[in-house]
């Protein structure tokens, strides 16, 4: 550990030395999957308390440079996928960078959608649509988890496709409909039980949440909530004080 040693008295507070230092360590002589050294390891190499080593070492899992896996000790977390902003395709983007997508199929069935997707899908009440649920993939790990409405009177017999790949794809090539222009919404949530797992995590797990509007020559044909990693998923988005805030980009890649 020769990017660790103590820490001295200054201006800078203590766990904030330790903090950085560590991240350094991590950086330079860890991979991600490796574990940390232990607390009783780091207390004896940076010279300070208990207390100082946790108050560093939860300010980088908060960072997302460490994952802690109770029981089992504290890793460095594997890097997240990075999406620009913009309408593309999962399968796509997850190919360009290295990494195989892959679907697991929830389910599929015809239902009357809730209020929300019925007045975004512009359905008439009592107007059935289908509800996929879906779970996305890249190298074998669970990214997103996608719960969406689609019009039964715009995509008959959909529940007949193939839907282990791309949806866009099959949209366009079985029903003529290439989508073209969305409406997306971001937020934050932490998942919990059975999210959480479907995820694959035991625990509590951050997220990024995209509600998405998406149409095909002005028909509206998806409405779908899609609930990523946020440990395993992240968005870059290029901003500029010129023109509005459409033109800096509006979507992440999917499906």
């Amino acid at each position: 550990m020769d990017t660790i040693g103590p820490v001295v008295a200054g201006p800078v507070a203590k766990h904030l030395q330790c903090r950085d230092a560590l991240a350094r360590h991590v950086r330079t002589a860890l991979a991600p999957g490796d574990i940390i050294p232990s607390e009783r390891v780091l207390q004896d190499a940076f010279a300070v308390s208990r207390a100082t080593i946790r108050r560093a070492v939860e300010a980088l899992i908060a960072d997302g440079l460490l994952t802690r896996v109770p029981a089992k000790g504290t890793y460095v977390s594997q890097p997240r996928l990075e999406t620009q902003l913009h309408l593309a395709s999962f399968s796509q983007d997850m190919r360009r960078r290295g990494r195989e997508p892959s679907t697991s199929l929830l389910g599929i069935e015809r239902s009357i959608p809730p209020p929300e997707a019925t007045a975004a899908l512009n359905l008439a009440p009592g107007d059935q649509a289908w509800r996929l649920t879906r779970i996305r993939y890249a190298d074998g790990e669970p990214v997103a988890l996608e719960d969406g409405w689609y019009p039964v009177s715009v995509l008959p017999e959909l529940d007949r496709q193939d839907l282990s790949g791309s949806l866009y794809r099959l949209l366009a090539n079985r029903y003529g409909l290439s989508i073209d222009s969305a409406e997306q919404t971001l937020w934050g949530e932490i998942a919990h039980g059975t999210t959480a797992h479907r995820l694959g995590s035991t625990e509590p797990v951050p997220l990024l949440v995209f509600r998405r509007l998406s149409r095909s020559s002005g028909r509206a044909v998806e409405f779908v909530v899609s609930r990523y990693r946020g440990d395993r998923y992240e968005v870059h988005m290029s901003l500029s004080a010129d023109g509005p805030p459409a033109e800096s980009g509006a979507l992440p890649e999917r499906n």
